[in-house]
């Protein structure tokens, strides 16, 4: 339901004084970089492509498709680590640093909320920035294997096409077939970027650190997320469970909205940064 200007103060109002309150979680999800330049799946970029998100069983059981993802992801990652952090990720990291936010849970894979300064950054879905070998298990920085993959590829480039969430860029199928993928300097292994595939499980050990982050807030924040995938709505199910207070910043309704204390269906960047503004003044 549309708000009108009257009731979406009065709900920026309680936002405020909530946040103010101290011992912020905040749960982001790609709404809070759609700002950025960096496209979702769900949201209003969402519903305009047609490209669906590599899953792990394809990536991980086709040398076609490892092939399809690494060409386009190769030049797709330059839009990604070109991408700035935009007023919603430092209004976060300036509320974090004033001792309001006590941790940030994102489902992000970008690195904006650590380019915009902030710390104690729970990566839910791993980061872009790192290469996993799927036999060793070695990881290594992104643009190392950016480095070799030009390299065995010379003269293979391209302008990119629409860049997708997870940040490949669309490719015609015959530059797609004469790209060369590299495997693990190591071992020899396939490489994987080191982020959690549609399909694949989150590892254990970071989902309970989340669970325990949650179990700690006096407010659950979610940022820019329909909460559509249990993966981040699971948080917001625990905290209620909890009776931990829930407050919900989105363009659009969410999974969780049923379950939110406040819920402002807003623009990210504006709302939080008045929210900053509003509990950070300048000195």
């Amino acid at each position: 339901m549309i708000q009108t200007a009257a009731e979406t103060g009065s709900t920026f109002g309680l936002l405020t004084d909530l946040v103010a309150d101290g011992g912020v979680v905040v749960l982001s999800g790609a709404g809070l970089s759609t700002e950025s330049g960096i496209p979702d799946y769900r949201g209003e970029s969402g519903r305009k492509r047609q490209a669906r998100p590599m899953t792990y069983q394809t990536f991980v059981g086709s040398a076609a498709a490892r092939r399809r993802y690494w060409a386009r992801s190769h030049l797709g990652w330059r839009h990604i680590t070109g991408a700035l952090p935009n007023t919603g990720h430092r209004a976060v990291a300036e509320l974090q640093r004033r001792g309001l936010v006590a941790g940030i849970i994102t489902q992000n894979v970008d690195g904006l909320h650590q380019a915009a300064g902030a710390s104690d950054v729970v990566e839910l879905h791993g980061g872009l920035d790192r290469v996993r070998c799927l036999s060793c298990g070695e990881r290594s920085p992104r643009h190392v294997l950016h480095r070799r993959l030009a390299a065995a590829n010379p003269g293979w480039d391209t302008a990119a096409g629409e860049i997708n969430p997870d940040g490949d860029a669309d490719l015609d199928d015959d530059l797609i077939e004469s790209f060369t993928i590299v495997d693990c300097g190591g071992c020899g292994g396939v490489l994987k970027p080191d982020v959690i595939f549609f399909g694949e499980n989150v590892p254990r050990v970071r989902v309970q650190e989340c669970y325990a982050m949650t179990e700690r807030a006096a407010l659950l924040l979610v940022l820019g997320s329909s909460l559509t995938v249990m993966s981040g709505y699971r948080f917001v199910r625990h905290a209620a469970e909890l009776a931990i207070p829930i407050a919900i910043v989105n363009q659009g309704p969410t999974r969780g909205d049923a379950q939110a204390m406040v819920t402002l269906d807003a623009p990210l960047g504006p709302t939080l940064g008045a929210l900053a503004a509003e509990l950070c003044p300048a000195t």
